[in-house]
């Protein structure tokens, strides 16, 4: 198949005025995507994102278009699309902007989801179970393997991958019955009222959600009494994870959790510089019992390794959209399976929810085999937007059944809201 057009476009929603999105670090994001839409000459599409919170996705799209010589007018294997990842990927020029970091591999991840959301549609299947359904060695097949072989090789993958087959028909019958577990961060968001806090923290426990999370780490006071009120309305049993967005340094991570413990926190989010691996380490092992969770600003699959090899999580929270795409948060899905550390993929934004269902489903139908300790983020915003959106009921993720990766925009959405000329930009 050949791939006859990319189309990059800057979409962005002004999630700022109602505040949704705040947090300590951010709070006045615009929930905005890189969107990109590959075009072939069989009529197939394929769509795709990369996710920001306004100013600088202009910056992604022009990544986008970067890679366009590397992708209009090229074949495309559909089925051996870790050699479509490792073209972008290891592309020399590209490459040194990075390498494999930053904008370029974000907007390299935008096409790589865009190419399987392209598979799954001309396959006639889900994205979830296209990859649940290949063979452990083309799994294995799909990651880029260099830097990781000290601490993962693929031939070990592969016996991972075997041994995990054992009850996937049965794990698959009960996905497609009652979901994937969900957590939900929009009682949590830092500018909400503690009228809103708590009247959505109590929504969320009668929809069914057995955690949610809460923003914090701009006020140590304001924190405590938000906790304090967020766990009033939940009761005991229903875990609080809190999120700090990286607003610490080390010694104030340690200090601040301790001022939360009265409050039983299940786990603290990005305590720290997402770069800081011996840093999280130092946090998880002064901090516990509660968790150490970090990934949705991780560059790519080095960084998750080192944060493994060093035992500083508790919580892996990879994103669909923040690495190289499916192919290189395969590699990490492999990883944690390795080293028995539970994913808990990162979802807020738009369309981050719709793609990253994806991933987990398909750890938990062929890599982990289980959803012990493991929830998919959720949030309320934006799903109106998307083809095949996001589903929740009884407070877990309903199985995709229509083909692709569930990233395709509405036109109408995508018209309104690309950025400056859309109607709704037009208005402001």
């Amino acid at each position: 198949m050949k791939i006859t057009a990319m189309e990059a476009y800057d979409v962005r929603f002004p999630t700022s005025r109602r505040l949704d999105g705040s947090d300590a670090m951010n709070p006045d994001p615009d929930y905005s995507a890189a969107y990109v839409v590959l075009r072939t000459d069989g009529g197939a599409e394929g769509h795709g994102f990369c996710f920001t919170i306004g100013r600088g996705n202009e910056v992604c799209v022009a990544a986008l278009n970067a890679y366009a010589p590397l992708v209009t007018g090229r074949d495309v294997d559909l089925g051996d699309l870790g050699e479509f990842a490792r073209r972008l990927g290891h592309d020399s020029q590209l490459r040194w902007l990075g390498p494999e970091k930053g904008v370029v591999h974000m907007a390299a991840a935008a096409i790589i989801n865009a190419a399987f959301d392209l598979a799954g549609k001309v396959a006639g299947t889900p994205v979830w179970k296209l990859l649940a359904d290949m063979s452990p060695e083309q799994i294995v097949d799909l990651a880029d393997w260099r830097y990781l072989t000290d601490a993962l090789t693929p031939s070990d993958a592969v016996q991972l991958l075997h041994a995990a087959a054992d009850g996937r028909a049965e794990r698959e019958a009960t996905l497609r019955a009652s979901g994937y577990p969900a957590y939900t961060t929009t009682p949590g968001w830092l500018g909400y009222t503690d009228d809103k806090l708590v009247r959505l923290a109590r929504e969320a426990v009668a929809e069914g959600f057995t955690q949610i999370k809460l923003k914090v780490g701009a006020d140590l006071a304001e924190d405590v009494r938000r906790l304090r009120l967020a766990r009033e309305a939940v009761g005991p049993d229903i875990r609080i994870a809190i999120d700090a967005n990286q607003r610490w340094d080390v010694p104030d991570a340690i200090a601040w959790v301790d001022q939360l413990k009265p409050y039983d926190p299940w786990w603290i989010e990005e305590p720290t510089s997402p770069d800081d691996v011996l840093g999280h380490a130092a946090i998880r092992r002064a901090v516990a019992p509660v968790k150490v969770a970090t990934g949705e600003h991780v560059h790519n699959r080095v960084m998750f390794k080192q944060l493994l090899q060093a035992d500083a999580i508790d919580v892996l929270q990879l994103d669909a959209c923040r690495v190289g795409g499916v192919t290189e948060n395969v590699a990490i899905l492999l990883l944690a399976a390795a080293y028995g550390v539970p994913v808990c993929p990162h979802a807020g934004g738009v369309g981050l929810c719709e793609v990253v269902q994806h991933l987990a489903m398909f750890d938990y139908l062929a890599v982990s085999g289980t959803t012990e300790n493991r929830v998919i983020e959720y949030i309320d915003h934006l799903h109106e937007h998307f083809a095949d959106p996001a589903r929740i009921r009884g407070g877990r993720y309903l199985a995709p059944t229509l083909p692709g990766m569930s990233a395709e925009m509405l036109p109408v959405s995508l018209a309104e809201h690309t950025y400056p000329g859309g109607s709704v930009w037009r208005t402001t």
